[in-house]
């Protein structure tokens, strides 16, 4: 790492993360670890069938089976609100696209397996699951579309038949007749047809709730892990239970990952409540792994066509865009959002004079789809580095050229793409370069010979990319001086593993001169912090640290003031140490636990930063691999990141950050595959027949920084969260590509490259 030598705490300081004692021996308290008198459990009846009319038959056997409480069906809720979609987007023609009604249980059609149909509550887990047996569902069969590609076919299976079409909906960007005149005077086309392959999530904690009620009161409590409360109180409450949102806490205790999957309501949150309610008891349910696949929202699943106009030295004129991406049965609570952030990052860390992009959302029966690390912009990357490895080879240059001769230089910053991003600080050669010779580039082609005499194929490919994110918006910070001298932080992002109590923590410390174990981080709880964003597109470090700083600062003052009276001193000579307040120099001071006591009031300070624009993060990535031609196996040899995060906070986290993010990139490129049926049944729902990565799969990745600070952050930050998923993907698979193409002339290969579809590659090259 290339980080100047910092003191203890700080912005910059690599300090070991504080939650992590807690968590690796057993101590945290997650939603299946809460418990209470009475508590009882919730099991889902869901569609076995992809596209069915259903009808309940006789309820009364699962009601009246051993320790059943209650047995709640659409029937019982009708006054119940839909599940909203929050993204509803203009489409190309001007109008606002249509949005089919999700109830919360399915009422008389089912449009994908695993769509809950009823609730089923118990004293026990084993009789809410027995009883669900018997609940009874006669489904009459309907036809089911289930392919992405096949969506859009005039023969297709209609998902809702009132609407004539699979197509959800169409918009565009950019100005689709200067792209048309770049193209009819280009010196050469390139086009590559990609498949974006749909991932089930698969974080380490499934989700779970648990819903109380207080007659009293009349309040619930939601108890879920989630990827901020607020968003959740504010759709639960408004949207579905049609009820003042102060009338609803949600309580968010320790997260075992979330990906963007766990900023969603789903339906098990308001019908918890609900039974809660009803029956005066708490109810709690949690989500079994087969579940999750069939439920929970998926990721990616986009066809994507890209072609570049070039001239003759191989600069780019103008670059054209179709995207169709799947939404499955339903639009989720952001789903139509996700490609429109891809089709804003179309055009990468390229000059591209003209440019103009179609995405097309289509129905499919399956589980809808919505944000997963990235939301989008790993899938533009994606798409746009295949299409320039492709250009490069086409026109007889390395990949590294093409990019260099294509990149937005330095003095063209700040600089506004046709979808309207604003890059405002980068150095993209630079970062390309370090990769470069880290990883020994020019020293490839020995490498390649010594694997070809073993014969293995060798590739080598990069990625360059950047990503908008830390997008325009605030976060509310509250600091807070205890009667012990002890602080406390309020504010609403929430942690789901990456470390907030060290990083915010860590600027605490440095403005208040104490150590970490004297600072506590209050998060997740609707009731205790005023308002929050939440944690989704890598906002919060970027968007909380500013707004922490601020409050810390303000409230230093405030303690300043009042020790100031005390020590017979002026403000401008004290200074925070060891949980003291001294005068410079001397052997005056005064504790903060002696300040808190003499306050009229207990001090705090809350502040919020406000930020204008989003930040871009960019960086190259470089992987380097061997490929078995007998059995298709591929071994990655070697990974170099190096990255422009603009300031690093603690290079420790980052560097988990990344590590965790590239991980997830090579799943995706490499083993995990969601495969339906022709009838919609999902195939791969369970780790017996879905691969994810495991430690023996990942190389040793080497990471740096190639720091340029950015202007839109109060403290130069560039968010972190989601630029390894966005890079390692077209790293990879381009390696990927370039062994193929150098041991067997294999054209063209989607993800995932597993060892089947490389062997079954390899030998259709070479019939």
């Amino acid at each position: 790492m290339n980080e100047m030598v910092h003191a203890k705490f700080g912005i910059g300081a690599p300090v070991r993360r504080k939650e992590d004692d807690a968590l690796v021996t057993g101590r945290g308290h997650y939603t299946d670890d809460v418990q209470s008198d009475g508590m009882l459990r919730a099991f889902v009846v869901r569609s076995s069938v992809a596209h069915a009319r259903i009808t309940l038959g006789d309820l009364e056997p699962a009601r009246s089976a051993p320790g059943v409480a209650m047995v709640m069906t659409a029937a019982d809720i009708p006054d119940l609100g839909l599940m909203p979609t929050k993204a509803i987007l203009t489409q190309t023609d001007g109008t606002r696209h249509a949005v089919p009604p999700r109830p919360v249980l399915a009422t008389d059609t089912v449009r994908h397996v695993g769509e809950p149909i009823a609730l089923v509550v118990a004293d026990t887990l084993a009789n809410a699951k027995s009883a669900a047996e018997l609940v009874e569902v006669d489904y009459e069969p309907l036809d089911a579309v289930v392919d992405t590609g096949d969506a859009l076919k005039p023969d297709a299976p209609l998902v809702w038949p009132e609407t004539g079409t699979n197509l959800a909906f169409t918009y565009d960007a950019g100005d689709a007749a200067a792209a048309n005149r770049a193209f009819e005077s280009a010196h050469h086309v390139t086009r590559i047809d990609i498949v974006n392959n749909r991932l089930v999530c698969n974080y380490m904690e499934p989700r779970g709730c648990v819903g109380e009620y207080d007659a009293e009161t009349g309040r619930y409590t939601l108890t879920a892990g989630t990827q901020g409360g607020h968003s959740m109180q504010a759709i639960i409450a408004g949207d579905i239970l049609g009820i003042p949102r102060d009338r609803l806490r949600v309580v968010t205790p320790d997260v075992g990952g979330g990906f963007g999957t766990k900023n969603f309501v789903y339906p098990e949150y308001p019908v918890c409540l609900v039974a809660a309610e009803r029956l005066g008891r708490p109810v709690k349910w949690v989500c079994e792994r087969t579940e999750h696949f069939l439920a929970d929202a998926h990721g990616r699943d986009n066809l994507s066509m890209a072609e570049v106009a070039l001239d003759a030295e191989g600069r780019i004129l103008a670059l054209r865009v179709e995207i169709v991406a799947a939404m499955g049965a339903y639009l989720h609570q952001y789903g139509p959002m996700i490609p429109n952030f891809g089709l804003s990052m179309a055009t990468g860390l390229y000059h591209v004079p003209a440019m103009y992009g179609v995405v097309k959302g289509v129905y499919t029966n399956t589980t809808p789809t919505d944000a997963y690390r990235g939301a989008g912009r790993p899938e533009a990357a994606y798409l746009l580095e295949r299409l320039v490895d492709r250009a490069a080879a086409e026109m007889d240059m390395s990949p590294a050229e093409f990019r260099r001769r294509n990149f937005i230089r330095p003095e063209q910053l700040p600089y506004t793409t046709h979808t309207g991003r604003m890059y405002d600080t980068g150095d993209f050669s630079a970062h390309m370069d370090k990769a470069m010779a880290a990883i020994g580039w020019d020293g490839f082609a020995e490498r390649a010979e010594a694997s070809a005499a073993r014969g293995r194929y060798r590739g080598i490919g990069m990625a360059t990319y950047i990503e908008a994110c830390a997008f325009a918006g605030s976060e509310e910070a509250t600091v807070e001086l205890g009667g012990d001298g002890s602080l406390t932080l309020l504010i609403g992002t929430q942690t789901n593993g990456q470390g907030h109590a060290t990083a915010y923590g860590q600027i605490i410390a440095e403005q208040f001169g104490v150590d970490l174990d004297r600072i506590t981080m209050i998060q997740g709880d609707t009731d205790r912090v005023r308002k929050g964003g939440g944690t989704g597109g890598s906002r919060s470090i970027p968007i909380g640290l500013p707004s922490v700083l601020e409050a810390s600062r303000s409230l230093v003052k405030k303690i300043k003031d009042l020790a100031a009276d005390k020590l017979e001193a002026g403000p401008e000579d004290l200074e925070l140490v060891d949980g003291e307040v001294r005068v410079v120099g001397t052997d005056r001071s005064v504790t903060l636990a002696e300040i808190a006591a003499a306050a009229p009031e207990q001090l705090s300070a809350r502040e919020e930063v406000k930020q204008a624009e989003a930040t871009y993060p960019n960086g190259t990535h470089i992987c380097e691999l061997e490929v078995d031609p007998e059995t298709g196996d591929i071994e990655l040899l070697d990974y170099v990141i190096v990255d422009d995060f603009g300031v690093t906070v603690n290079p420790i986290l980052l560097a988990g950050q990344v590590h965790g993010g590239v991980v997830q990139a090579i799943g995706q490129a490499l083993m995990e595959h969601t495969v339906y049926d022709e009838d919609g049944q999902l195939l791969t729902a369970s780790f017996l027949d879905y691969q994810m990565p495991r430690a023996a799969d990942i190389p040793g990745i080497r990471f740096e920084t190639n720091n340029i600070p950015s202007t839109t952050n109060a403290l130069g930050i560039k968010g972190a969260g989601e630029a390894g998923t966005i890079g390692a993907g077209p790293a990879v698979m381009n390696a990927v590509g370039d062994a193929l193409r150098r041991g067997a002339a294999v054209a063209h290969i989607d993800m995932p490259a597993t060892p089947l579809r490389v062997w079954e590659a390899i030998r259709a090259a070479n019939s």
